[in-house]
């Protein structure tokens, strides 16, 4: 092909990464894309234009000089290009993997307009990965010391996001984490076949050369208060990052059966206890055959994916209510989903829960139409006239989202909140809450989001926390 015939710009077509097949996946924890090679990564990398004004940067939460490391990518030097991301990004091996690209930087890609926009999140996960894999990852510059101590409560993605940042600019930076594992649903909520444990703690590592410490199994509201951390452990300010993780349920009868599960709590279970690791780790989730999984989130789908995964599972069905095209789930996780068997019910709700010796034998469900717009944008579901249906299942699987919990907020008056629990700021260019020297971010302010968005909360907290320190005299 000689050069005037080649494609430029927007006319290549877009580089895909390899997969495991759809009928050995579902089998396995493994996980589902295997990446780009470097030769992948530089033929999608040449695909960018470098416009003058990147929207792309714009698109994204925590504002990673994307064109920048691109252009390092498609030039081979994929250990600059890592630093470049973790200028702005401590976590780009998680994000280039969970991160919903498509409503976000890859969005806003010029290049989108007439083709495919630019595999951004299959390149930041190059790049992480590469660096992991070929050198101790380098540790950005820290700021000399400057004698002031943050407390960030939550080491989800929010609370992590900060952290890094405080490092960086000289703090002294303590995490205090409830649970036995740090990583909020990073950890505990997210399948292994989607974002592996050893990329996780490889990511934490890293923050903690940065000089982030990590306390768990310690309850903020139970074995320290606000008060305590400020006025007796000297911290100079608290970050609250505690997420969203208090289940919602349908509300329906037989909900207490055994056999039903939030998702929060199922995909906690296998997490926990190393399901993808079965036989070798008795996970101790009952011998279910035919699940069924209500919702059509991205956590919904991890649930649904997980459940057929476990090795006594012979169906799986997803349940929402409004139709494919309303699915606020990620497109290609929906797409994996469909390859790997997952049977989807669509405008189907749920009206009760029939069980057997205590144990959920069937789903009664009503067929649901769409009609106007709600105030989300999408067609609100109504009830057709023809009856109740039934859907046999002995196992039902929760997925409407999560609450907050009050815990900390109970345990300090001054701290306002919502009607639905979430902490209100006060300041939400910097996220201060109402109460002096205390900021929030993340689930625990917006409700459940995006892991990014939480992140580029956690961002923003750590400028406004870096400032009100700095301005105090010590």
């Amino acid at each position: 092909m000689d050069k005037k015939s080649q494609p430029k710009g927007n006319k290549k077509p877009r580089t895909s990464a390899p997969e495991q097949n759809p009928d050995e996946r579902k089998k396995n924890f493994k996980e589902v894309s295997l990446g780009y090679s470097p030769a992948m990564a530089q033929l999608e990398a040449s695909r960018c234009i470098q416009c003058k004004k990147p929207k792309c940067v714009i698109g994204c939460p925590v504002r990673v000089a994307i064109p920048d490391f691109i252009k390092q990518v498609a030039e081979g030097d994929f250990l600059e290009a890592a630093r470049i991301i973790k200028e702005s990004n401590a976590l780009p091996a998680v994000t280039g993997r969970v991160c919903p690209q498509e409503d976000q930087c890859e969005k806003h890609c010029v290049i989108g307009i007439k083709g495919e926009p630019l595999a951004i999140g299959k390149l930041e996960r190059f790049v992480a990965d590469y660096e992991r894999l070929h050198r101790e990852v380098d540790v950005v510059e820290i700021e000399p010391s400057t004698g002031k101590k943050i407390a960030i409560i939550g080491a989800g993605p929010a609370g992590l996001a900060a952290a890094g940042d405080l490092a960086k600019w000289g703090h002294e930076v303590v995490i205090f984490e409830a649970l036995h594992k740090p990583g909020g649903v990073l950890f505990y909520g997210i399948p292994e076949f989607r974002l592996p444990k050893e990329i996780l703690e490889a990511e934490l590592d890293y923050l903690k050369r940065l000089g982030v410490k990590i306390k768990v199994n310690y309850v903020i509201g139970k074995i320290k208060s606000l008060d305590e951390l400020m006025h007796e452990d000297g911290f100079n300010a608290v970050f609250i990052g505690t997420g969203a993780g208090l289940p919602y349920f349908l509300d329906i009868p037989g909900e207490n059966l055994n056999g039903v599960y939030s998702a929060n709590e199922f995909l906690t279970r296998i997490n926990l206890m190393h399901a993808w690791e079965f036989p070798v780790f008795d996970t101790p989730i009952h011998n279910h055959k035919t699940f069924a999984v209500i919702g059509g989130g991205n956590t919904a789908l991890d649930a649904a994916r997980t459940a057929l995964r476990l090795p006594t599972t012979e169906k799986v069905m997803l349940l929402y209510r409004r139709s494919r095209e309303e699915l606020p789930a990620r497109l290609e996780e929906v797409e994996h989903a469909e390859a790997e068997g997952i049977e989807f019910q669509f405008l189907v709700s749920p009206l009760e829960v029939q069980g057997a010796k205590g144990w959920v034998s069937e789903i009664v469900c009503q067929k649901m139409e769409l009609g106007e717009l709600d105030s989300s944008g999408r067609k609100y579901p109504h009830p057709v006239k023809e009856g109740p249906f039934s859907l046999k299942a002995d196992a039902l699987i929760i997925a409407l989202g999560s609450g907050v919990n009050p815990l900390i907020a109970k345990s300090a008056s001054d701290l306002k909140t919502n009607t639905q629990g979430h902490i209100e700021l006060a300041d939400p260019d910097i996220n201060l809450t109402s109460r002096p020297g205390v900021f929030a971010g993340g689930d625990i302010v917006t409700g459940a989001a995006t892991v990014i968005s939480a992140m580029g909360a956690g961002k923003s907290a750590a400028l406004g926390i870096h400032r009100y320190v700095m301005e105090i005299k010590t």
